[in-house]
């Protein structure tokens, strides 16, 4: 795989960046309804005690803590309450903490969490291996594992298995996104018994193929059918299938990179990691290091970090590019609370923790 490709499935990180952002105090960003205001001292975490490589995801709990998964394996996960005090941590067992997923099952809390495969090793080089998804309690003890599917006879040996995310269907089933891998969508059961499959990149039907399945959600909006939203991140689109695999439709979002779906109310939330330069700026595509898009009813209304959403006399959507000054740094996760405050993992941002975007 070429180096620009893993680039853009986000997996290679840059030792520093050689355009340095210069933030802005309390600075508002974002547009229209959906403005905010970034308080970037949030999380109250000691970077000794508590060190951070990469933030990849955030979950709200049944309790209204945030939970947090990184990479580094002093501390994998990160809980905190909504004044970023440090309610606890643990885990060291996942090098490739990428995906976090919250399912509530009889009134209790569970994580489902996958390690990518990636990690970066202690001689600062990144390494590639074969990943995994566990279910846990909320305080890390594994139920079980979900691991290479060459076992279930859908993988060649020598084939790859690095997942990236998890989704859990209105009745348990398991959807895994292979997004660092065959860029397939595993469907098990709620026990981790296989069901099938879809995606990849060798189907004539183009709205089956995905590339860099990145991301794997559910969505609830249409009372009338639920649907699985994928990630072909490398094609900046979303595409939404039934529960059982089969193409519904599809929204593309000009020029962004963007990582899983998350829902609230009838708005689709996205940490966007890249963004391609404009034409004329002359910055190396590298430095523009994404923000976060929010679309109502499928159409993008604003983009904290980014430039204004346009569409064109058609309703076609025009290319999105992050600010010059870089407020967000690779968008990578967004979490949404009850007040409408946004929580942002960021991926490759000087070993930072989670931005608090205050909704204003």
């Amino acid at each position: 795989m070429k180096k620009t490709s893993l680039l853009l499935s986000g997996v290679i990180s840059t030792p520093s960046l050689a355009f340095q952002p210069s933030f802005k105090k309390d600075e508002i960003i974002g547009h229209g309804d959906y403005q905010y205001k970034i308080h970037r001292d949030w999380a109250k975490i000691s970077s000794v005690r508590n060190p951070i490589l990469n933030c990849h995801e955030m979950v709200m709990d049944s309790k209204g803590r945030l939970i947090m998964i990184g990479d580094h394996t002093d501390n994998n996960i990160l809980i905190f309450d909504k004044s970023g005090k440090l309610l606890d941590f643990w885990g060291t067992a996942y090098p490739g903490g990428h995906g976090l997923t919250l399912s509530e099952e009889g009134g209790e809390d569970f994580l489902y969490i996958t390690d990518s495969g990636w990690y970066l090793d202690k001689k600062g080089q990144w390494i590639k291996h074969n990943g995994r998804v566990s279910k846990t309690t909320m305080d890390g003890q594994v139920i079980f594992d979900i691991g290479h599917p060459q076992t279930i006879g859908i993988y060649k040996p020598g084939e790859h298995f690095c997942p990236t995310e998890v989704a859990i269907g209105p009745n348990g089933d398991i959807y895994v996104a292979d997004g660092y891998g065959k860029d397939l969508i595993i469907q098990y059961n709620q026990y981790g018994q296989y069901k099938r499959h879809w995606g990849g990149h060798d189907n004539k039907n183009n709205n089956y193929n995905l590339f860099n399945a990145h991301g794997v959600s559910i969505d609830y909006r249409d009372p009338n059918q639920t649907l699985v939203v994928c990630s072909s991140r490398n094609e900046s689109t979303f595409k939404f299938y039934t529960l059982e695999g089969e193409f519904v439709k599809k929204i593309k979002l000009p020029n962004m990179y963007m990582c899983r779906a998350v829902f609230d109310d009838n708005n689709l939330y996205a940490g966007v990691c890249w963004s391609s330069p404009t034409n004329e700026d002359g910055y190396d595509w590298t430095k523009h290091t994404g923000f976060v898009t929010i679309l109502e009813n499928d159409k993008v209304v604003s983009n904290p970090g980014g430039t204004a959403p346009k569409y064109d006399d058609n309703g076609e959507l025009l290319p999105s590019y992050q600010l010059a000054h870089q407020p967000i740094l690779h968008g990578h996760d967004v979490c949404i609370d009850e007040d409408k405050n946004l929580y942002i993992c960021q991926w490759n941002a000087g070993n930072t923790p989670p931005l608090k975007l205050e909704r204003i």
